[in-house]
């Protein structure tokens, strides 16, 4: 599957809205060498066309008390509609899921879960499978964070 076209101008402005979304239009322009109006352009056609899905504010985990990561690793015995619809309903419930991906493999679905401490993670655990009907768990505890960015690597053209 594959997207919207979009040129080395764009990418360019991509990469500079991915480093500070807040960048002013001038200095965006400026720096991808182009002038205000046609960058602005452009910014309004991959937002309408959906490269550009929102803007948002990364916020510090830490400063936030949200200082601890979990990755949740769910094994399901069920693969039907209904509990898939009733997992999603309850990964939607809960605030503290900030990713979940369905896998390929013998672990079905990978939880990423931010809290402030294990008591918290424990909480959300429990809160968790009652609400749905899960196999196996397993959950790992992030010591440190080693990287973790925003920006995609943008391929060039082909």
């Amino acid at each position: 599957m594959t997207g919207p076209r979009i040129d080395a101008l764009d990418r360019r402005i991509l990469q500079a809205l991915q480093e500070d979304a807040t960048t002013p239009l001038e200095e965006i322009a400026r720096r991808v060498g182009s002038s205000k109006t046609p960058v602005w352009n452009r910014i309004r056609k991959m937002r309408e066309n959906g490269v550009i899905q929102r803007q948002v504010a990364i916020v510090s985990p830490e400063a936030v008390g949200l200082g601890a990561c979990f990755f949740v690793l769910v094994r399901t015995s069920q693969h039907n509609t209904e509990w898939l619809s009733s997992f999603m309903a309850a990964v939607e419930r809960h605030p503290e899921i900030q990713a979940a991906h369905r896998l390929a493999g013998d672990i079905d679905y990978v939880l990423q879960v931010r809290v402030a401490d294990a008591k918290a993670f424990d909480a959300f655990y429990r809160r968790l499978i009652d609400d749905v009907d899960i196999f196996n768990v397993t959950s790992l505890m992030s010591m440190e964070e080693i990287k973790n960015v925003t920006a995609l690597a943008l391929p060039d053209e082909e």
